[in-house]
């Protein structure tokens, strides 16, 4: 085998290596945006679940206020 094999052959394995890597680096991304969409969907949950309490302790704050008033 001469040289120019050796370097070729050296090329090749390093070629490989980047493209492995880029792949790890391309699959970590989508984790990342995975976990980042799971963690929007949980607050627009807790939001969801936390609503409809403000609303009645605010609808409840004006009806006392109101009332208040209307002596």
């Amino acid at each position: 085998m001469g040289i120019a094999d050796q370097f070729k052959d050296k090329a090749q394995e390093l070629a490989d290596q980047a493209k492995q890597k880029a792949g790890q680096g391309k699959e970590e991304a989508k984790d990342q945006a995975g976990r980042a969409k799971d963690r929007a969907s949980q607050a627009r949950d807790q939001k969801s679940d936390s609503s409809p309490g403000m609303k009645d302790r605010a609808q409840d704050a004006a009806d006392q206020v109101r009332e208040r008033f209307d002596r």
